[in-house]
Protein backbone atom coordinates (compact mmCIF):
# COMPACT_ATOMS: atom_id res chain seq x y z
CA UNK A 1 0.00 0.00 0.00
CA UNK A 2 2.80 2.45 0.88
CA UNK A 3 4.39 1.71 -2.48
CA UNK A 4 1.19 2.84 -4.16
CA UNK A 5 1.38 6.20 -2.36
CA UNK A 6 5.02 6.48 -3.42
CA UNK A 7 3.97 5.92 -7.02
CA UNK A 8 1.01 8.31 -6.75
CA UNK A 9 2.05 11.49 -4.92
CA UNK A 10 -1.20 13.17 -5.98
CA UNK A 11 -3.01 10.82 -3.58
CA UNK A 12 -0.78 11.94 -0.71
CA UNK A 13 -1.47 15.59 -1.58
CA UNK A 14 -5.19 14.83 -1.80
CA UNK A 15 -5.16 13.02 1.57
CA UNK A 16 -3.39 15.99 3.16
CA UNK A 17 -5.96 18.34 1.61
CA UNK A 18 -8.87 16.29 2.96
CA UNK A 19 -7.35 16.04 6.45
CA UNK A 20 -6.74 19.80 6.55
CA UNK A 21 -10.28 20.52 5.33
CA UNK A 22 -11.76 18.26 8.00
CA UNK A 23 -9.56 19.87 10.67
CA UNK A 24 -10.84 23.25 9.47
CA UNK A 25 -14.31 22.26 10.64
CA UNK A 26 -12.99 22.35 14.20
CA UNK A 27 -11.21 25.71 13.98
CA UNK A 28 -13.35 27.78 11.57
CA UNK A 29 -10.63 30.40 11.12
CA UNK A 30 -10.07 29.42 7.46
CA UNK A 31 -6.29 28.98 7.75
CA UNK A 32 -6.39 25.19 7.49
CA UNK A 33 -8.79 25.43 4.56
CA UNK A 34 -6.34 27.65 2.69
CA UNK A 35 -3.57 25.14 3.43
CA UNK A 36 -5.88 22.42 2.07
CA UNK A 37 -6.14 24.42 -1.15
CA UNK A 38 -2.35 24.49 -1.21
CA UNK A 39 -2.21 20.70 -0.87
CA UNK A 40 -4.75 20.41 -3.67
CA UNK A 41 -2.43 22.63 -5.73
CA UNK A 42 0.35 20.13 -5.08
CA UNK A 43 -1.93 17.32 -6.29
CA UNK A 44 -2.71 19.25 -9.48
CA UNK A 45 1.00 19.87 -10.05
CA UNK A 46 1.65 16.13 -9.74
CA UNK A 47 -1.08 15.25 -12.22
CA UNK A 48 0.53 17.69 -14.64
CA UNK A 49 3.80 15.77 -14.28
CA UNK A 50 5.76 18.18 -12.07
CA UNK A 51 8.69 16.94 -9.99
CA UNK A 52 8.35 16.72 -6.20
CA UNK A 53 10.21 20.01 -5.55
CA UNK A 54 7.93 21.73 -8.07
CA UNK A 55 4.87 20.16 -6.42
CA UNK A 56 6.00 21.53 -3.06
CA UNK A 57 6.58 24.94 -4.62
CA UNK A 58 3.10 24.86 -6.17
CA UNK A 59 1.53 23.83 -2.84
CA UNK A 60 3.31 26.63 -0.98
CA UNK A 61 2.44 29.21 -3.66
CA UNK A 62 -1.25 28.28 -3.69
CA UNK A 63 -1.41 28.19 0.12
CA UNK A 64 0.25 31.60 0.47
CA UNK A 65 -1.86 33.07 -2.31
CA UNK A 66 -5.11 31.91 -0.76
CA UNK A 67 -4.00 32.99 2.72
CA UNK A 68 -3.16 36.49 1.49
CA UNK A 69 -5.89 37.11 -1.08
CA UNK A 70 -8.83 34.76 -0.47
CA UNK A 71 -8.95 34.29 3.30
CA UNK A 72 -9.38 37.99 4.25
CA UNK A 73 -12.53 38.37 2.16
CA UNK A 74 -13.92 35.03 3.36
CA UNK A 75 -13.34 35.98 6.99
CA UNK A 76 -14.99 39.39 6.46
CA UNK A 77 -17.97 37.77 4.81
CA UNK A 78 -18.38 35.05 7.43
CA UNK A 79 -17.58 36.99 10.59
CA UNK A 80 -18.16 40.62 9.67
CA UNK A 81 -21.93 40.83 9.75
CA UNK A 82 -24.03 43.03 11.96
CA UNK A 83 -23.17 42.33 15.56
CA UNK A 84 -26.11 41.01 17.54
CA UNK A 85 -26.54 42.79 20.86
CA UNK A 86 -28.08 40.61 23.54
CA UNK A 87 -28.77 40.69 27.25
CA UNK A 88 -28.87 43.92 29.16
CA UNK A 89 -26.75 45.74 26.53
CA UNK A 90 -29.70 45.40 24.13
CA UNK A 91 -31.59 47.81 26.40
CA UNK A 92 -29.15 50.69 25.93
CA UNK A 93 -30.74 53.31 23.69
CA UNK A 94 -34.30 52.29 24.50
CA UNK A 95 -36.82 54.48 26.25
CA UNK A 96 -38.39 53.82 29.63
CA UNK A 97 -41.04 55.42 31.83
CA UNK A 98 -40.25 56.53 35.38
CA UNK A 99 -42.39 54.62 37.91
CA UNK A 100 -40.67 55.93 41.06
CA UNK A 101 -38.98 59.33 41.26
CA UNK A 102 -35.32 59.04 40.27
CA UNK A 103 -32.74 60.72 42.49
CA UNK A 104 -28.97 60.24 42.68
CA UNK A 105 -29.71 57.53 45.26
CA UNK A 106 -32.12 55.56 43.09
CA UNK A 107 -35.54 55.24 41.61
CA UNK A 108 -37.35 52.93 39.22
CA UNK A 109 -38.30 52.79 35.57
CA UNK A 110 -40.39 50.44 33.48
CA UNK A 111 -38.07 49.23 30.74
CA UNK A 112 -39.01 46.58 28.17
CA UNK A 113 -41.94 45.50 30.34
CA UNK A 114 -39.82 45.09 33.48
CA UNK A 115 -39.18 47.30 36.50
CA UNK A 116 -35.53 48.36 36.73
CA UNK A 117 -33.63 50.26 39.39
CA UNK A 118 -32.51 53.56 37.88
CA UNK A 119 -30.21 56.50 38.58
CA UNK A 120 -29.80 59.76 36.66
CA UNK A 121 -26.95 59.67 34.18
CA UNK A 122 -24.08 62.05 34.93
CA UNK A 123 -25.66 64.30 37.47
CA UNK A 124 -27.57 64.82 40.66
CA UNK A 125 -30.85 65.92 39.14
CA UNK A 126 -34.29 64.45 39.85
CA UNK A 127 -36.61 62.91 37.30
CA UNK A 128 -40.32 62.84 38.15
CA UNK A 129 -42.76 59.93 37.91
CA UNK A 130 -44.29 59.55 34.45
CA UNK A 131 -41.35 61.12 32.61
CA UNK A 132 -39.98 59.36 29.55
CA UNK A 133 -36.26 58.69 29.79
CA UNK A 134 -33.56 57.35 27.50
CA UNK A 135 -31.41 54.50 28.79
CA UNK A 136 -27.81 55.61 28.23
CA UNK A 137 -26.02 52.84 30.11
CA UNK A 138 -26.63 49.72 32.18
CA UNK A 139 -24.48 49.42 35.31
CA UNK A 140 -25.05 45.98 36.80
CA UNK A 141 -28.80 45.87 37.44
CA UNK A 142 -29.23 49.65 37.35
CA UNK A 143 -30.26 51.67 34.32
CA UNK A 144 -28.54 55.04 34.00
CA UNK A 145 -31.13 57.29 32.41
CA UNK A 146 -31.60 60.82 31.15
CA UNK A 147 -34.84 62.67 30.33
CA UNK A 148 -35.82 61.95 26.73
CA UNK A 149 -36.60 65.59 25.98
CA UNK A 150 -33.21 66.87 27.26
CA UNK A 151 -29.75 66.81 25.71
CA UNK A 152 -27.32 64.78 27.88
CA UNK A 153 -24.38 66.68 26.40
CA UNK A 154 -25.77 70.05 27.51
CA UNK A 155 -25.35 69.35 31.23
Amino acid sequence: MWDWFGDNPWAVWLAIAVLLAVAELLSMDFVLLMLAFGAAGGAVADTLGASVPLQILAAVAVALGTLMFVRPSVVRRMHGGVELTTGHQALVGRQAVVTEEITPHGGQVKLAGEIWTARPFGGDHRILVGATVDVLEIDGATALVFPADADPLAT
